[in-house]
């Protein structure tokens, strides 16, 4: 087997196994069991997330400039990377390796061909499923552009190596080189690459979003940005529309692709009767992550997070009945800012000038939701830029920039969803429900929701609607939800100040923009 140049004396090398097979092997393997339903339940361990501060970028020539170093782009030594490189072609030589190759990218002009080298059969498994599948002749023609090589079995000598862990996720993007080792979570893998694309996406006129989207009969594109848990994945799986993908997109001059050929679910709390597509896309083939189940039956529970939060369902795109396939589409009619409010003070529901779009992408404001990373175990006020911090390694504004552009040339509607708290903070008020969100959603998708009256929200400045059918009036105005309204008035003034503050890290965005934001 090549793993960029090199050959790796391994004891038996899978190259591009069908998912029976993989499956079969991970069973073999004892690296996980099958549900009722078929699909295969892993657990992943201590680390149940990702460990974003475990994640390094190399410091390179060609790269290194671009780069916004920081907390999250950490940067690593090539002398460090080099000496884990070796470990790892160490590691392999007389392991059991698995190999997909694959790409990431729907749209041919822009997809990235990749090769994914794994220790674990049911790692392999997952990428399979998640990636695009090549066709036999693709595969034939298929060259690696970027490699990712996951050993969780390959721990780090902080030491001795450099790291902050045992854990390390290292991106060298001159040799491109994804290396991870000491981790059980697959969501590393899927990340990382999508990091690749938020470098190298820009170069070609494209920018790489963060988000869902979905396609109605009529052709409209509608884009759902947001953190894990906000909702992208439940709300673009609507039975009335075509899903292009769940997570990752690219919008070119062409129109929205996904980054994937599968999706890749939180299913805490998942049941039949709210979420009847994900629900059903759980069958042979997909990956249950953490999640508990019935011994003697076999049957997965859902509402048990003893293990975790961040319980999670991979699936191939082509489980969900009515998705597109390949995931490319036109441009995007509406856009969606989900944000999950732990303050319960926002609104459900926004309509957004483009000043105020670009103001709420690059703030980025949710509240990041147990599990999701390692150590949050309760919902946290965060701020995280275009929706997805963690996997920009360029300044936020070449990001919003490009955003800019394409919502003036195209005439995008943009609108705030609020899929958090009403009535009061979390742990007491209420979440909002689902049925209400959906409400929303379609009345912004279909245009309805321009028959309302709208206002301006007197401290967030967003404006909101006097109506959408299926809504309760109170619910649009969360002020009316609370019993203290003199307590809603002190959390809004006290998110308002947040946001303020994060937002003075773009000192230079200009007057318009800050004016966008809120006002004390």
């Amino acid at each position: 087997m090549k793993v960029q140049g090199q050959l790796s004396n391994t004891i038996i090398t899978h190259e591009n196994l069908p998912a029976a097979r993989l499956l079969e092997l991970a069973l073999k393997r004892s690296e996980g069991v099958l549900t009722r339903e078929g699909a295969l339940r892993v657990l992943t361990g201590a680390y149940t997330g990702r460990s974003p501060k475990d994640k390094y970028i190399v410091t390179e020539p060609s790269v290194e400039k671009d780069i916004a170093w920081g907390s999250v782009n950490q940067p690593m030594s090539q002398q460090q990377f080099e000496r884990l490189y070796q470990k790892a072609l160490r590691y392999m030589e007389q392991r059991e390796l698995f190999v997909f190759d694959g790409f990431a990218g729907a749209d041919e002009a822009h997809r990235l061909p990749i090769r994914v080298v794994t220790e674990y059969a049911w790692h392999n498994l997952f990428v399979r499923q998640l990636f695009i599948r090549p066709s036999e002749q693709e595969l034939k023609t298929h060259r690696a552009e970027f490699t990712v090589i996951a050993l969780p079995g390959l721990k780090a000598d902080p030491a001795a190596d450099g790291t902050r862990s045992e854990t390390f996720i290292c991106l060298s993007l001159e040799r491109k080189i994804v290396l991870i080792g000491g981790t059980e979570y697959a969501g590393e893998m899927k990340k990382s690459i999508f990091t690749v694309l938020n470098y190298t996406l820009p170069q070609q006129g494209v920018l790489p979003m963060h988000c869902s989207a979905n396609v109605g009969e009529k052709g409209d594109v509608a884009l759902f940005f947001g953190l894990s848990g906000t909702g992208k994945t439940t709300l673009s799986a609507d039975p009335n529309r075509r899903l292009i993908g769940d997570d990752e997109h690219g919008w070119s001059e062409r129109g929205v692709f996904n980054f994937e050929g599968g999706c890749y679910a939180k299913c805490a709390g998942l049941s039949e009767a709210k979420e009847p597509q994900i629900w059903k896309a759980i069958r042979e083939g997909a990956v249950l992550e953490n999640v508990a189940l019935d011994p003697e039956t076999g049957i997965a529970d859902y509402d048990d997070t003893s293990i975790t939060e961040n319980t999670r369902a991979a699936y191939p795109i082509e489980h969900i009945p009515n998705a597109l396939v390949p995931g490319v589409s036109g441009h995007p009619n509406v856009i969606i800012f989900l944000t999950a409010d732990a303050f319960g003070v926002l609104p459900p529901i926004a309509k957004l000038t483009k000043e105020q779009a670009i103001y709420h992408f690059l703030s980025g404001y949710t509240s990041k939701l147990a599990g999701t990373e390692r150590g949050v175990t309760e919902p946290e006020a965060t701020f995280s830029t275009c929706f997805g911090s963690p996997f920009l390694p360029l300044h936020p504004t070449v990001y919003a920039d490009m955003l800019a552009d394409k919502i003036d040339k195209h005439q995008t509607r943009i609108y705030l969803i609020n899929t958090g708290w009403s009535g009061g903070p979390y742990g007491v008020g209420e979440r909002i429900r689902l049925s209400y969100t959906r409400a929303m959603v379609a009345a912004a998708l279909d245009g309805t929701i321009e028959q309302a009256e709208f206002a301006p929200d007197p401290i967030f400045g967003v404006f909101c609607p006097d109506r959408v059918q299926g809504v309760p009036s109170e619910v649009l105005r969360p002020r009316d939800t609370w019993a203290d309204q003199s307590e809603y008035e002190h959390q809004a003034r006290e998110l308002a100040s947040r946001f303020i503050r994060n937002f003075a890290k773009f000192g230079d965005a200009g007057a318009k923009l800050i004016q966008a934001g809120p006002r004390l």
